[in-house]
Order: structure tokens, then sequence, then C-alpha cells
């Protein structure tokens, strides 16, 4: 287990401009020499930190990937297609940008010897079978988003296996905080948005679902811990290790902004998760992971 200092040391965040990559970014300005990769599609230049290099370009370009990994002691691999529904609508693109992007960056990590810390996603386990999901749970991934995310993840553990490169995969489950915006964001955002504003807090199918919450200040945090860790090939799941239903989360929300608005059922999403809840007793154990933010202080710092 590490404390996750990088003190002195030349960080490349690919999507710092990102919701999960822009938070990681400004974690890191203080101690190391943070440059930040993103072709500003979704993010935005004014999330990136003062003091972090933004390099403007693509991460499927192998030159601009090779010339931003230049020198990198660790790059954290943020940069993807992060909607499930438009990876649905268009899985060459995502395939493009999750898939042959990632095995490329790793495949230039050998040359750079750069140690990488890679966004993999609960989506590679689909419905499970039951919760809390381990990381030994099947993989069944229910979209295209989620079967790039198992390649990688994969691709990951053959790289350090067959190569030596020190890869962590990430495993996220739902994040939320700050700066997450955009059409498909997440559905605390959705929320919040809908009640701020007045309107119905509008909740798809019964709202018995269930899924496991975790701030964006405990992902960076796990994400410095995997790049200081001794493990190499590893797949850590991060979330908090309990779950509440989307029902509930609207209650919840409703109360913390203090809206007097109903709460309205629609549609349900077709081929939705039903249960979703990480077990993260193997993040715990070796990357001494311990999430700390609860789910309603979470909430008021992302309103605040």
């Amino acid at each position: 287990m590490t404390d996750g200092d990088l003190t002195g040391q030349t960080v490349l965040v690919t999507g710092g401009a990102g919701f999960v990559g822009s938070h990681l970014a400004e974690s890191l300005t203080d101690a190391a020499e943070v440059r930040v990769l993103d072709d500003l599609s979704n993010g935005d230049a004014g999330d990136v930190p003062a003091h972090a290099r933004l390099i403007e370009g693509d991460v499927r370009d192998r030159a601009t990937v090779r010339e931003a990994m230049d020198g990198a002691d660790v790059v954290f691999h943020e940069a993807a297609m992060v909607s499930v529904p438009a990876s649905v609508e268009a899985p060459m693109d995502c395939h493009g940008v999750n898939g042959t992007a990632t095995l490329q960056l790793l495949d230039v990590a050998r040359q750079t010897d750069s140690r990488v810390v890679l966004a993999s996603s609960a989506a590679i386990y689909g419905h499970p079978e039951s919760v809390p999901v381990p990381e030994s749970a099947p993989k069944r991934p229910a979209s295209p988003y989620g079967v790039e995310k198992l390649a990688n993840d994969e691709y990951a553990r053959v790289y350090a296996e067959q190569y030596g490169l020190e890869t962590v995969a990430l495993r996220y489950f739902n994040i939320y905080g700050p700066r997450q915006t955009g059409q498909y964001s997440g559905v605390i955002s959705v929320f919040l948005d809908q009640a701020r504003a007045g309107d119905p807090i509008t909740v798809e199918g019964e709202g018995g679902q269930t899924r496991d919450f975790v701030h964006v200040d405990d992902v960076v945090a796990a994400n410095r811990l995997a790049a200081t860790t001794a493990e190499r090939g590893s797949a850590y799941n991060v979330g908090t290790g309990s779950s509440v239903t989307i029902r509930e989360l609207a209650e919840i929300v409703r109360d913390v902004v203090g809206a007097d608005v109903p709460i309205e059922h629609v549609d349900p999403r077709p081929n939705d998760i039903q249960r979703s809840c990480a077990d993260v007793l193997k993040a715990r154990d070796e990357l001494g992971f311990e999430p700390t933010v609860s789910l309603r202080d979470g909430l008021a710092t992302t309103i605040a």
C-alpha cells in the first residue's frame, strides 16, 4: 500500500479537460509536472489547471500521443467515449476512441517506459448475477462501451505479463461530482439540474434500480494510489461498497437541494442494469483505497 505521492514526477492525463481528468490533474499540479492531452470535443480548456500544460490533440493520433508521453513517469488514461447510448449508436466510433486508441497508448508506453493507470468501468460486468460485485465476477458487457472497456482491461493485464509494463486498471462505478455536465452526464447531475430548475425529477421506470455512486474525489484518490502501488497488471473496483435505489436518490437530491418538486416516473430505459454495487475489498487491501465522501456530503459539494 502507498500514499499516492507523485512529487517530482512527470504525469500525463489524457482526457484531462474532462470531468474526472480535470479533477485528477488539479490534484497533482502542486507536486508534479502535469501535462493534459485532450481534443476538447467534450472537455473544457477552462477546467485544465493553470499550471498544467495543455496539449490539444486526438488520442487516436500516434505521433501526438508519443509526443505527449515523452518523458512521462505516469499516464492516467481517462480519454474515452463515455456514453453507453452513443456507443450503441456508433460502435465503430467507440472502438476507435476506446479500443484502438487505448491499445496504441499501451504500446507507446512500452517505448517511453511509463506506468499506465487505465480507466476501466463497471460496465464490463453487464447485468451482475449478484451484488456486491467482486473483480472475479463474470464479465458479460451489455454494450459496445462495456466490450471496449473489457478489452482495455485485458490488454493492460497482458502488457504487464508479456512486456513487464506497469499497468493498473480501475473499474469505475457511478461517478459524480462538480463539473459533470453534458448530454450524457450521470443521473445525479441530471436530477440536480432538474431540482434546481424547479422541474419534476424524472425517474426511469419504477426506480428500483440500484447504483453505487462514488464521488470524484474518491476516484482521484484511487488513481493516485494505483500510480504508486507495487502491484502491476491488476484491476480494481472503484466504488463505495454501498448502493441506493434511483428512487431513493431522487428523494435525497430533492431534500439536499431543498426543492419542492414532484418525482415523476417515465418509461424505463431498454436493457437497463437493475443492480450495481462494487465490492471494494481488493482495492482496500492492496491499494489502501478507502472511500471517504458520503452521498449527502458529496451532493452538497456538487451543488456548491
